[in-house]
């Protein structure tokens, strides 16, 4: 590569984690830095963290990414930033952040329940998406009925990439994708409606602190001489509204065409498949657009990759005893030999799909299990959640016959083919472990002029890692496992329920 060559910029804002990488425009990664941020929960239920915070490690991340690269930041063609969709994120008139929710959050479960039940008909005929407890208008409700001082001083509702686009350019703008996916567009329209606003509950002004909207390709700003001297990017350099980091990363992972699947097993288990045309099923979870005739169809929850995440942190980095701790349990999953009285796990650290007040659990263990069955329970109990919503999909008549998978979860050897064994499908896994920067990237090259289509985009710079074809001898397994999951489900939600209005009352614990 010629030293000449212009890079694109990719971020990828998580729950905690922001990540900064460079790519040239075939897609080689550069240089890659990120930081981990604390979310806070100041009250159960209450999932945040603090903008200022995710707005420092961006800028450190940035310079950290620059610094790795060795490259000049004029050679920087264009930035753009993918970022965890709902959540909230508030910021005043001059700018100052207000408050900063986590996708994680269910403070607003009741009203969720509430809306449904007064208006969910009519909340998805326009939106195509029922409310739900960390959904950006949910919330943006809920802060005005418990926090109108807060409601009051907002100039501006962000989604978590956009607080990120805000302070390095100034401008208060979101994207299509994020702002269907959070349910606050009309669709498939995808145009901000008063009328929809006003079923939520929200306040007239309600439109008035919504970002100006853009596709996730626009120009929408430049870096400023501000952000420039705290991030060591180049004053100038243009910025893309960015994407939906779920539309991001299937993106960087080579999805883009109508009838095409993308999986992402990170902190959430995403489900999705492109369409020309919204899928009208109320049954379904989520429509997001992406530009006209752009739509994605999405079936997801808190209930993926996190609840390794959780088993990592409080188990085995509790003593630091392991230097890969991600690594140990891999080896402790591949230690085990499948049988069929392993024991089950309902990956609810966060709640469900269909019940905020789902907790997660362990069944069947014995004396003969060890910590290896364990792990391998909470490995196939995720595996079953992603079923699950992908049998939701599909009833709704958006099947595939393959599908690829990105995420956290495909640095594991083990879950991509615990995934197509079973679904009965081959997983693709791509070849970057950066899918949502690399989605955003690409966007970012469509902007700037180095790709005339994101298909273009994503033929040049997003490849194929390898395969996971299904073993058919394990289906039958997965299905008998699967079944016994959804039987305990079931049984257990009358005792979800018991916790959840224990919880609400402040009462004894059962």
């Amino acid at each position: 590569m010629a030293n000449t060559d212009r890079l694109l910029l990719g971020f990828d804002a998580g729950n905690t984690v922001i990540k900064a990488v460079l790519f040239d425009p075939r897609g080689r990664q550069l240089a890659r830095c990120a930081r981990d941020g604390v979310t806070h929960q100041p009250r159960p239920g209450h999932v945040e963290r603090d903008p200022g915070e995710l707005w420092r490690h961006a800028c450190e991340a940035i310079r950290g990414c620059i610094a790795e690269a060795g490259v000049d930041p004029a050679r920087i063609a264009a930035i753009g930033c993918a970022g965890h969709g709902n959540g909230l994120y508030l910021v005043d008139a001059a700018g100052d952040p207000l408050l900063g929710v986590q996708s994680l959050d269910s403070r607003a479960a009741d009203l969720a329940a509430d809306l449904t039940a007064r208006h969910g008909g009519a909340l998805h005929a326009a939106a195509l998406q029922m409310p739900w407890p960390s959904q950006t208008a949910a919330l943006l409700a809920w802060v005005g009925r418990h926090r109108p001082d807060l409601y009051a001083a907002a100039k501006t509702v962000f989604l978590c990439k956009d607080f990120v686009t805000f302070r390095l350019t100034g401008e208060r703008v979101s994207d299509v994708s994020d702002m269907s996916g959070a349910g606050l567009l009309r669709l498939p329209e995808g145009r901000i409606d008063g009328a929809l606003l006003a079923l939520y509950g929200l306040a007239d002004d309600a439109a008035a602190k919504m970002p100006r909207l853009a596709n996730p390709t626009d120009v929408v700003g430049r870096v400023t001489p501000a952000a420039a001297a705290a991030t060591g990017l180049a004053a100038g350099t243009p910025v893309v509204a960015g994407l939906f980091d779920v539309v991001a990363s299937a993106m960087g992972s080579g999805v883009i065409a109508p009838g095409q699947a993308s999986i992402i097993a990170g902190t959430w288990s995403i489900n999705q498949v492109f369409t020309s045309a919204p899928v009208i099923d109320p049954t379904v979870f989520m429509v997001s657009t992406f530009g006209p005739g752009r739509f994605v169809n999405i079936e997801a929850s808190a209930t993926s990759a996190a609840n390794l995440e959780w088993y990592v942190r409080a188990f085995v980095e509790r003593d630091s005893h392991h230097d890969d701790p991600f690594g140990y349990c891999n080896a402790r999953v591949a230690d085990v030999t499948p049988a069929a009285d392993d024991p089950l796990f309902h990956p609810y650290l966060y709640g469900s799909g269909t019940s905020a007040a789902a907790r997660g659990g362990l069944y069947g263990l014995a004396g003969w299990h060890g910590e290896g069955h364990v792990l391998r329970a909470i490995f196939e109990g995720v595996v079953f959640e992603h079923r699950r919503h992908i049998e939701q999909l599909t009833a709704s008549g958006v099947g595939f016959d393959d599908a690829v998978m990105s995420g956290g979860g495909t640095r594991s050897p083990h879950w991509p083919q615990m995934m197509a064994d079973c679904l009965g499908v081959a997983i693709t896994v791509p070849e970057s472990h950066e899918t949502g920067a690399l989605g955003a990237a690409i966007a970012a090259g469509v902007g700037t002029g180095l790709f005339t289509r994101l298909e273009d985009g994503v033929a040049a710079m997003a490849r194929t890692r390898t395969v996971f074809h299904p073993v058919s001898a394990m289906k039958a397994h997965y299905d008998r496992r699967y079944q016994t999951y959804l039987d305990l489900a079931e049984a257990m939600t009358p005792s979800w329920n018991a916790w959840r209005r224990v919880h609400n009352d402040g009462g004894p614990a059962l």
